[in-house]
């Protein structure tokens, strides 16, 4: 939701979780009381909650359990209809949706074919400046409303047919699309949305499986309340009364948290605890892949990283770094080295690319691509990565500075920012002047996920601004092409080109490790990495 979204920071100090326990306390008479609410880690948002300007973790979670889209998403990562009753094609670029009759939102109005054609335009719309907006670049006239055009408001490419039907004509053929669609960029909004977007952001009217508890359902840095939604029709029906996000700065607080069960549901586990929480919750974790990969971004923009000087540097420094080492060390066996852009957990992917050696640990040659960019221009000054200081990263971006150093024998340091808010809004703004964390967690199931939207020119979580006219070709062409072979042959292309120019440095797929308290049931992750919130159960 950069990182769903954009990897997610481990969350507020001790003193807020305090204030959050007490208030749980307070208002449910204790967690595990057997009122039925569930309480699960989270964050705190970055930004307002709408769904075209989400584009972390934490947030999203919280928008998948408010909002139902075209088509949902299995435990497993199968695609099935949830508001849609039927998206028919002929020539998978001109689509026929149909929605299922009797969907409303929280507040009582009818979910329409408008609901999401205007979300959707709303989203595209420059002058509305949403992080998710690259999203609905498949559709026709998207390139019309990306610019600043005060003759093109709406994309040409959806009309409303009537309340029940829409129709989509991309720019070109692809038979996948329909697979995207229940990602939360695509998500509809009721009218009211539009009276007043920020404060529809703070208190957002959905048609998911759950809602806001109430007015004041979202108490920033503490916790966001929601209930189940009586209303609901898809296919998540919750099988608990409620979820309230508890909103961490510390993992290790969660983590306490969790082994007293104050804490129900948490989707990570501290560095501090990665030898003992499968002993310390017997029968009560979970350590399974997950559709996330872990990165720093270097920019072209920085000093001496920008054409073939950088282009070496980068290809030095990604093999300066004992990504074994670390992942044995640090992460017990929760952690698998990379070796593409995307997942092992998503299909399509393979650990035999062209140009996967830049993955590889090869100090010598680390040394001389080093070298070579030193004949270009001399190097000077600090290699920085920059990280947020709140989730939990310094010892894994001290471990990857001091294999650079050791190898390059350059002054290479971490860089760490207070809250991953800061890091995100410099990152976003293109304002950063270091190298900085950065990952994904997968929208949906398609290795073209993870390459569009962090690669493709203006892709929305493009932070580094990287641009190939060659990549962006590959990656247009794969989404167009109708047999599946070729597809594949061309993501593998598009990679490879990734994998010679580095604009971010692969380090790390990541595992979804977590626990459960003693008062729930049922807990599963679902393929992204993330609980899947409703079939959760309270004792």
């Amino acid at each position: 939701m950069a990182v769903r979204r954009r990897i997610a920071r481990a969350a507020v100090s001790a003193l807020v979780v305090a204030l959050a326990a007490s208030l749980l306390a307070a208002c449910t008479g204790g967690v595990g009381s057997g009122t039925g609410i569930v309480y699960a880690w989270s964050g705190e948002p970055q930004n307002p909650l709408i769904p075209t300007d989400t584009s972390e973790n934490t947030g999203g979670r919280v928008l998948d359990a408010l909002f139902a889209g075209l088509v949902s998403y299995t435990a497993d990562g199968g695609v099935e209809n949830e508001v849609a009753q039927s998206i028919e094609t002929a020539d998978g670029q001109n689509y026929t949706v149909t929605i299922e009759d009797g969907w409303t939102f929280t507040d009582g109005t009818a979910v329409t074919a408008r609901s999401f054609v205007d979300a959707w335009n709303y989203g595209a719309l420059s002058t509305n400046a949403q992080l998710q907006s690259s999203f609905f670049d498949p559709i026709q006239g998207y390139d019309d409303v990306a610019v600043a055009n005060p003759t093109a408001m709406t994309m040409s490419g959806l009309r409303v047919v009537d309340d029940r039907t829409l129709t989509i004509t991309l720019k070109q053929p692809e038979a996948a699309f329909p697979m995207r669609l229940g990602f939360a960029a695509y998500y509809p909004l009721p009218r009211a949305a539009y009276a007043d977007m920020a404060a529809f952001g703070q208190h957002p009217i959905g048609n998911g499986p759950y809602r806001l508890a109430n007015d004041d359902a979202w108490q920033h840095n503490v916790r966001i309340d929601l209930l189940s939604n009586p209303d609901y029709r898809g296919n998540r029906s919750a099988r608990n009364e409620g979820v309230s996000f508890v909103l961490y700065s510390n993992l290790d607080t969660a983590y306490t948290d969790l082994l007293s069960n104050n804490l129900d549901v948490l989707d990570g586990v501290p560095s501090s605890a990665l030898d003992t929480f499968q002993d310390d919750l017997p029968g009560r974790t979970v350590n399974q892949p997950s559709a996330t990969i872990e990165t720093f971004t270097i920019p072209e923009r920085l000093p001496r990283f920008s054409g073939e000087e950088g282009r070496l540097r980068r290809q030095a420094i990604s093999q300066a770094i004992d990504r074994q080492q670390i992942t044995d060390r640090l992460f017990a066996g929760t952690r698998t080295p990379a070796r593409d852009f995307t997942s092992p957990a998503v299909p399509g992917w393979t650990p035999d690319l062209v140009g996967v050696s830049n993955l590889d640990f090869a100090p010598d040659r680390a040394r001389q691509l080093w070298a070579h960019a030193d004949a270009i221009a001399p190097w000077s000054g600090t290699f920085a990565i920059a990280y947020n200081s709140d989730g939990g990263h310094q010892d894994w971006v001290d471990a990857v500075c001091n294999s650079i150093r050791n190898t390059l024998g350059i002054d290479a340091r971490g860089a760490p920012y207070p809250t991953f808010a800061q890091l995100r809004t410099e990152a976003t703004e293109h304002t950063i002047r270091t190298a900085f964390r950065s990952g994904w967690q997968a929208d949906y199931p398609q290795q073209y996920g993870f390459l569009a939207q962090n690669y493709q020119t203006g892709g929305s979580s493009n932070d580094g601004e990287y641009s190939d006219p060659e990549f962006d070709a590959l990656l247009r062409a794969s989404a167009g092409a109708t047999d599946p072979v070729e597809a594949q042959q061309l993501i593998d292309r598009a990679q490879e080109i990734l994998l010679r120019d580095l604009p971010a440095v692969p380090n790390w797929n990541r595992n979804a490790s977590g626990g459960w308290s003693e008062y729930v049931t049922n807990v599963r992750i679902g393929w992204d990495g993330v609980p899947l919130y409703y079939l959760v159960e309270k004792k």
